[in-house]
Formats: C-alpha cells, structure tokens, sequence
C-alpha cells in the first residue's frame, strides 16, 4: 500500500520533506561539498539528474536563517554524521540562483531574465536594504539592482557585490549556489546571441567565484564546461567533476539499489527488468545510475506503462542540428549506435566550445556523451591527447527511442511523407515494381554524387535502414545479422506472423566493373539462396518471404526479387 507520493517535477528539497514525499537520501552529497579541497566545484550532468534538487538541499542545509531548517536533515545520512558535519547546518549566508528557466530567443530577453533573478535574490535578503552597515553607495547599487535600473556592469559585479554585503553582515564567508549556469549559453548558441551571453557570463562568473575574497565555497552544477574565451579562466581554485569522474559519482541520478528500493516501496519490484531495460545504463566511472526523472515519472504512473519520459521532456534541439547536418560517417555511426554496437576508442574533450562543435563532428561524441544521449562502457586517459578515450553505446530503450526519432526528422526533411508512405506501402504489400520505381526517384531527389566516394553500401545501407524506422511497429528490423551461413544486410521480421518478411542484400558496383546490373542482382540474390540467409524468418514461424537484392551505382538503383524473371 502506497504510503507517500512520488515528486514528480519538484525540486525544492524542503517541499518535499515537508510534505512527506518519498525521498532517496542523498545528503551525503553534503558531506563530499565540505570535504573537497577545492572551494569552487562546477558538477556537469545531464538534464534531469537531479542537479536543482540537491543544490536547493545544499541552500537548506548551510544557510543561516531565523527559523532553523535543521529539522528537515534528521534521521537523514547526513546527520547520522554527527557534529562534525551537522555544526555547519544553517551556519552561512548563501546566495542561490538557479538559470534553468533562462530559455530565449533573444539576448535581451535573456538578459532580462537574469536580471529578474538576480533582482528577486537581492530582495531575499532585503534586510541589507536598511543596515546602518552600508555606505549611500551601496545602498544606492542597492536600489538599482531590486528595481531594475542597474547597468549591464552592476548585474555582472552583482554576485560579488551580494557577498560582500552577506558577508560585512554576518560576519560570515559566504556559499553560492548556481544552478545549470549553461542554460542561457545553450539559447545563446541556437539562437545566434552566442557573444553577448558569454561575455556577461564571464564577467558574472569571473566576479562571484574568482578572486572573491567573501566567498566559502561556490557550488554550479549544468550540462557542460563552457571553456569558449576561457570563461573559467584563471579560476585556480576551480574543481570540475564530470561524470567521467569518481567523485560525486552516486549524488546525481538514481543506484541499482536505490532504484530497487524505490519500486519496493510502491509494490513495483516484479517489474525491475522491465525498468532495466528502458531506463537503465548509465555508467558514472563504475556506478551503474538510472535517470531520476524517468524512474519516478514511470513509478507514479506505471498503469501508463513504460515511456520515454525523458525524451519526451527534452530541448534536444542541439542534437538535432547535430546529427541532422553530420555527414555519411556520422549516419553509419548512429545507425551502429542503435543497432546496440559499441563506438570504440572516441575522444571525450571536456571543455565544451560551441564554435568548435559547428565545425567538427568528432565533437559531437562529446556533446551526446556529457548530455547524456550516450555512456561510456569503458574509459581510458590518453597522455598523448590529455583526454579521455572512452567505448560509447546508447544505454537504454528510451535514448534509442530519441535516435529513432532524430532519424525521422532527417528523412522528413528530405522525403515528402506522402511518397514515403507510398513507397513503404508498396512493399509491404509485395509490389516490388512499384516500390523500386520509387526508391529510384528518391535517391535521385536526396543524394549527391559526393555521398557515395567512400564506402557506398554503407551509404545505402545506412540509408535504407533510416527508411525502415517507420515500419518498427510493424517489423523487427535487423542488420549486419547472423542469419543462416553468413551475414545477412537487412532483415525484417514481421510482428504478425502473416505478413511478409524480407531479405534484403545489397551490391555495389562501380564504373570500371565489368559487371552489369542484371549480373549484380543475380550474384546478391545467389548469396541470399547460398547461405540460407532467410532461415531466422523460417524459425519465427514466418511463411511469406521477399528475397531483393538492391544493386546501385552512384545514384542508379535496381531492385529485384528472387521469384521474378531476370
């Protein structure tokens, strides 16, 4: 019997103890804040790990207030720790801001949001408004800031300025808090503002946590390490822990165990595999971690059953552009990506710059790893590059659902739906005729000569199988498969035993080839016959088969079947 509700969408670390929502403890993270070294420590991690929740967590447990918060931390880890840690608990004035919601078009109505934020934090703390201890100075860049009317400096000194405030007052170091402080970065980048929003972030950044001689610690959390014109630069006392780091590796997301705990608790536990399988695969340097977002949107509702919750939350466009504008290489990779195959060996840059990512695709492995689009199976320093090596996969059904997706945005942009419709139509209802006719007209309107100099049976693999991620509800779709004495390059396995299943080989052929078309066909549909490629339909119990071979040359495409007369 369900004894508490999930929080689904809330991220306020005192809503939820307060009104008793189940909670996966991780105040430990606490405790790895006060004990790292470093006194500016910026945790990259995907969207929706959890990084808003444990920085309000953080405000709650240090900040210093008139009514103590220290209630909301018992019987939690981190009290369980003693004095040592609990004498830090409500004992700092703490600045917190959270960008997350900063996403615009414009950079003036960026700018304008966090100029909004930084207003609404000056007036948390509005008690300074009045103290004898400011000079009419202050008071005055007081005023500006709460009633909008500072200038693009005052708003970038404004971190600084606050703590030298908080600190004269309560004769106290100061924390900072920031939350996904890339988020404005990322508008900036999609939306061509790029310059303006790092050169008052830099400026921002640079004021709160560099040098800042009022500062305790300072805390960011977003999706990346901006690195472009050095926006950390000469931040000797920065720490940044990725998720290709060991520390921190279990405070954001959700454990094995954690998650069995969860499902235990609302009598879920008989579904772990299921959950496995749709959600699981992240891998943090050894720890296996669930998406938290997922994981509890799917327990509160499992009646629903099983989504891509998280793909269906997501501001992908970045991606989008990304794997949408890479060339043949890229396609064949992300087509291996979703078969389940492992990417071997790829650099990880940590360091994000957006100019770079435009203009260099090895960097898009980067980009899709740290947002959480990919994880890595294994990872590996390299001296020779100062990065690390890492073996990539996609780590569960519900990022693969995202890729299928990425991949139909590709196609839409290039096929009009209602040929595709006919065209994929036309196959599964066995009119092989028709639908040559039309694969024919399709990579005459789609492809360009250059597509095809490296590699082309992959090009048109890759290509082909892009055009069957609309038949999955339908078919099983399989490449590079073991099938009877060989390798077969595409088979479909229909859902419904009755209808029909396909083989599909592909050859090549090249303008010094001696051999012509008809001669193609018949050596790929011989291969098919030979080595028995059609055996997994016959085990599946599946009585009609199509057997095509798909012969081309540059942009010239044949298609035949097995049971017509060459």
């Amino acid at each position: 019997m369900r004894i508490q509700k999930l929080p689904v969408g809330e991220s306020d670390f005192k809503t939820i103890i307060d009104n008793k929502f189940y909670y996966i403890d991780k105040t430990l993270f606490i405790k790895e804040i006060i004990d790292e070294s470093c006194n500016v420590i910026l945790l990259p991690r995907p969207r929706r790990f959890g990084k808003t929740l444990n920085l309000s967590m953080l405000r709650y447990f240090f900040e210093k207030t008139e009514k103590s918060n220290g209630y909301l931390f018992k019987d939690l880890a981190i009290c369980r720790l003693g004095e040592e840690y609990m004498n830090q608990q409500g004992a700092y004035p703490v600045i917190f801001l959270t960008l997350k919601d900063v996403k615009e078009k414009t950079w003036d109505t960026t700018y304008r949001g966090i100029k909004d934020l930084i207003q609404n934090e000056f007036l948390r703390h509005k008690y300074l408004k009045n103290w004898t201890g400011l000079e009419k100075e202050e008071k005055e860049y007081f005023n500006k800031i709460t009633s909008l009317e500072g200038s693009e400096k005052d708003y970038e000194n404004s971190l600084k300025t606050l703590s030298l405030f908080l600190e004269r007052y309560h004769n106290k170091k100061v924390i900072i808090l920031l939350d996904e402080y890339d988020t404005p970065i990322q508008s900036g980048y999609l939306e061509n503002f790029y310059e303006h929003v790092i050169s008052f972030m830099r400026n921002f950044l640079s004021g709160g946590f560099k040098d800042n001689t009022s500062l305790e610690k300072g805390v960011l959390t977003g999706i990346l390490r901006v690195s472009k014109e050095s926006i950390f630069s000469g931040m000797n006392n920065l720490g940044v822990f990725t998720l290709l780091s060991h520390k921190f590796a279990d405070k954001f997301g959700f454990t094995e165990k954690e998650v069995l705990e969860l499902l235990k608790a609302f009598n879920l536990e008989h579904l772990l595999e299921d959950v496995r399988r749709w959600y699981n695969g992240y891998n943090f340097r050894g720890v296996t971690i669930y998406n938290p977002w997922s994981i509890v949107s799917y327990a509160s509702t499992p009646e629903d059953g099983l989504q891509p919750y998280w793909g269906n939350t997501a501001n992908s466009a970045i991606i989008h552009e990304l794997m949408t504008r890479g060339g043949v290489e890229l396609r064949e990779e992300l087509e291996k990506l979703i078969k389940g195959e492992v990417l071997a060996g790829k650099e990880i840059e940590e360091n994000t710059i957006f100019s770079d990512i435009k203009d260099n695709d090895d960097l898009v492995w980067s980009f899709l790893l740290l947002s959480g689009y990919l994880t890595c199976e294994k990872t590996v320093y390299s001296e020779d590059t100062a990065n690390f090596l890492c073996d990539l996969k996609v780590p569960n059904k519900e990022i693969c659902s995202i890729y299928k997706g990425i991949i139909k945005k590709w196609f839409g942009a290039r096929i009009e739906t209602k040929k595709r419709e006919i065209m994929l139509n036309a196959l599964l209802k066995g009119d092989i005729k028709l639908f040559d006719r039309l694969l024919k007209e399709l990579v005459a309107s789609v492809f360009s000569y250059h597509d095809f100099t490296k590699e082309p049976e992959k090009v048109y693999q890759a290509f082909i199988i892009g055009l069957f991620v609309w038949l999955e509800n339908e078919y099983e779709i399989k490449s590079d498969r073991e099938a009877g004495y060989g390798k077969a390059d595409v088979i479909l396995i229909p859902r419904d035993k009755k209808n029909i299943g396909f083989v599909i080989e592909f050859k090549a052929m090249y303008e010094d080839d001696d051999e012509t078309p008809e001669s193609a066909v018949k050596s790929a549909l011989t291969q098919i016959e030979e080595r028995k490629y059609d055996l997994e339909l016959i085990s599946r119990g599946i009585k009609k088969i199509k057997k095509l071979a798909i012969v081309f040359q540059g942009k010239k495409v044949w298609v035949k079947e097995n049971n017509k007369k060459l």
